[in-house]
């Protein structure tokens, strides 16, 4: 009797597990620049040019320099290994694009808040919204070139942070900086969930 061959169907492709973070900060904060700085893929970017429209509504003290604005999300992507990916949605920043808020944030593991030691008050509504939701967050400094530096300490006092939410100094046009700061959002998260902090 001739053996008779079975071939194995071919296993199904793994997905990976899918982690959803959120950049978030006030205008001008340096949201779109880490997401750029982070992923690996080519950034999608809801970058408008600033207008005379924006005149009264967009206050650019501070960042005049500044051209254009995320109208509605920025996104990138980090793939960690074959069974972890990270997605990165930075939110916009003015307050008339706050509706998006909600939708960005559902399933997010955590977010960053970036801060702009130039106008610091700029990320309380951010700091203010993940409070009020539960989401876990860090604050990462941006330190802008020319800007005036300041302890962490003192930036602490100045946003009322509780302890335990980290703080960092970080460089959002840098990708190490970035990735640092990343690090220190997980940490934070499995600390909360009380689990093993990730180590390397």
């Amino acid at each position: 009797m001739d053996s008779v061959r079975f071939d194995r169907e071919p296993a199904a492709p793994r997905v990976p597990l899918a982690l959803k973070i959120l950049i978030a900060g006030g205008f001008g904060a340096g949201k779109t620049t880490l997401v750029s700085a982070l992923s690996e893929v080519r950034p999608l970017q809801t970058e408008e040019v600033l207008t005379g429209a924006g005149i009264g509504t967009d206050d650019v003290s501070g960042v005049e320099q500044k051209s254009t604005t995320t109208v509605a999300m920025d996104f990138g992507r980090i793939t960690i290994n074959d069974d972890l990916q990270v997605y990165l949605f930075g939110t916009p920043g003015q307050d008339r694009f706050w509706f998006l808020w909600d939708e960005l944030a559902f399933g997010a593991l955590g977010a960053v808040v970036l801060a702009d030691t130039r106008r610091l008050a700029d990320c309380f509504p951010s700091i203010d919204y993940f409070e009020q939701r539960g989401i876990p967050f860090v604050v990462g400094v941006n330190c802008f070139d020319g800007s005036r530096r300041f302890s962490l300490e003192a930036v602490r006092d100045a946003l009322d942070l509780d302890p335990d939410v980290p703080l960092v100094l970080c460089d959002a046009r840098d990708r190490q900086s970035g990735k640092l700061v990343l690090i220190s959002l997980v940490e934070h998260v499995a600390r909360q969930r009380g689990e093993p902090v990730p180590v390397g």
